[in-house]
């Protein structure tokens, strides 16, 4: 019974929606991305507060992976307005894709708020195809927040294996579906419709641990975690990171 009433609610939404599936068909929401940099932009310091311990956490020991001649070369997927640079280790190379080229004058303001990294190009790229990055090439990639937005999340992990050096670490943290026992997962799948224009088309009921299961890394650390007063359709969270 609750599963059939979750999916007629879901297609209300759906239909609620429809106008703006009509307009993404066309090509009407490109203004939205335009916009969608400066919301998150606000966004990130909110967020920022309230997981700064469990980022903190996350990041800290990053240096470990180092390459042998002491550098550290790091790439961010997804990096939007650059979040996650004050948690960073000290004198590493960042370098930041994103396939919306409109994050570029936020990303600038955080880059400026950084001085403690160096920074390399900003490649737009989406995290399925980056071609641009070579093999082998990075002593760490980053994800946070971006797995429940692209259109293949194993696609993207086979990319980061790809680009890492062997010994090297994938950090993620990302919202995902929640317990099916739970009010919020029934609300995830009902809302799912609307959140995705809303989000620049992020969907909350992805499962990603089970990618990252399934991606081959040869060790992986992960945690399910609620966050803090996030808002409560995005509560679950996973966090951790795998090595290649």
């Amino acid at each position: 019974m609750a599963s059939c009433l979750m999916k007629l609610c879901r297609l209300l939404c759906f239909v609620l929606t429809l106008p703006l599936h009509l307009m993404e068909l066309v090509g009407l929401c490109g203004m939205y991305k335009r916009l969608f940099p400066l919301l998150a932009y606000n966004i990130t310091f909110s967020y920022n507060d309230k997981m700064h311990k469990t980022k903190r956490e996350l990041f800290r020991n990053v240096a470990k992976f180092a390459n042998t001649d002491g550098t550290l070369r790091l790439l961010e997927i997804g990096c939007g307005s650059g979040a996650n640079f004050k948690f960073y280790p000290y004198g590493c190379t960042v370098i930041c894709t994103d396939p919306n080229p409109h994050f570029q004058k936020y990303l600038r303001m955080s880059m400026d708020a950084n001085t403690h990294l160096s920074y390399g190009d900003f490649i737009v790229v989406s995290g399925e195809d980056m071609e641009g990055v070579k093999d082998d090439s990075v002593d760490v990639v980053v994800c946070t927040l971006v797995l429940c937005s692209v259109r293949n999340v194993l696609r993207v992990l086979q990319e980061v294996r790809r680009i890492l050096r062997p010994g090297g670490a994938f950090y993620f943290l990302e919202h995902v579906v929640s317990d099916p026992s739970t009010w919020t997962y029934f609300f995830q799948h009902v809302l799912e419709p609307v959140w995705y224009y809303l989000g620049d088309g992020c969907m909350i009921t992805r499962a990603t641990w089970k990618d990252l299961e399934a991606a081959g890394f040869s060790e992986l650390h992960l945690k399910h975690i609620e966050a803090p007063e996030v808002t409560p359709m995005i509560t679950p969270h996973i966090v951790g990171y795998s090595i290649k």
